[in-house]
């Protein structure tokens, strides 16, 4: 009984302690997004689906209503960008990502930590510095952080498609895609004119929506009114552009054959093209 009455006091005191902790920044426990779980996907028949398409969107994260998705460029407390979080649930939660290598992005290939690495431009470097004892030229090994703040871009791989059950046309998420926009260094490590655009890897969407699910996007209006980015991305909350859509031509890229202003003219074709097709099926 003495044991029992010690362990008792000790979860006590244990919990007191982590609320007592809690309460330096918090005046009430935040509980609602960290125990969250994803809305399941409601089950669709093959029957069902009268049409569907492959669609690529274009999420650019320096457009004010995509920033909660940017920042913070390095983590603040439990605040963490999107490209920061993925990392995290690659590194502690399980989360596979896979090769930008694979043409049809069907999540085939699986990266291993090294190759993600090599993909934010992480690793080791030798730099020469001088020692201040002797004053002679020594190599000197630093570890290059993941360059996360370079993602300036968000690809996503969505599936459209036309369910007559509902008489409606929806749409899921399949992939997501970080994008690193960045001036190419020459040999003395100074940045070039040569600017560049590199797809780094391809996140299963449906496998990290239990992560997402748990952690907050930044409410700038409101502190205590936030939702997770599992909800930023179901409820659509983002802007974006068509960049591309499933095609005879080898799946091409819209600006494999239009650019500038040209691009998102057929941006705007393809999404009223796809209206007409939602108009079209519409069962009155």
């Amino acid at each position: 009984m003495k044991k029992i009455g010690v362990l008792f006091g000790l979860v006590l005191l244990t919990s007191w302690g982590v609320k007592a902790q809690d309460q330096l920044t918090e005046v009430y426990s935040r509980e609602h997004i960290p125990n969250k779980t994803p809305v399941p996907y409601e089950y669709i028949r093959e029957a069902d689906v009268m049409w569907s398409k492959v669609v690529y969107r274009m999420i650019d994260l320096r457009q004010k209503q995509n920033l909660p998705l940017y920042y913070p460029t390095k983590p603040i407390g439990d605040r963490m960008s999107l490209v920061d979080l993925l990392l995290y649930g690659i590194d502690n939660e399980g989360v596979r990502a896979f090769s930008t290598n694979d043409p049809l992005n069907e999540f085939t290939a699986q990266m291993t930590l090294d190759d993600i690495d090599k993909a934010f431009d992480a690793g080791l470097d030798t730099i020469i510095t001088t020692d201040p004892i002797s004053g002679e030229l020594v190599p000197q090994i630093i570890e290059r952080e993941r360059k996360t703040d370079e993602v300036k871009k968000i690809l996503v791989k969505e599936k459209w498609f036309f369910d007559k059950n509902a008489s409606v046309m929806k749409v899921r998420i399949v992939g997501i895609c970080p994008i690193r926009a960045y001036f190419r260094l020459d040999d003395r490590g100074m940045p070039t004119e040569d600017f560049q655009q590199k797809q780094t890897m391809w996140i299963y969407f449906p496998e990290v929506r239990p992560l997402l699910s748990n952690h907050e996007v930044f409410n700038r209006f409101n502190d205590s009114q936030r939702t997770s980015f599992d909800d930023f991305f179901m409820q659509r909350r983002f802007a974006s552009h068509i960049f591309a859509m499933s095609n005879v031509y080898d799946n091409r890229w819209i600006n494999s054959y239009t650019v500038g202003v040209d691009a998102m003219i057929e941006a705007d074709k393809l999404k009223d093209w796809m209206f007409e097709i939602e108009h079209d099926l519409w069962e009155y």
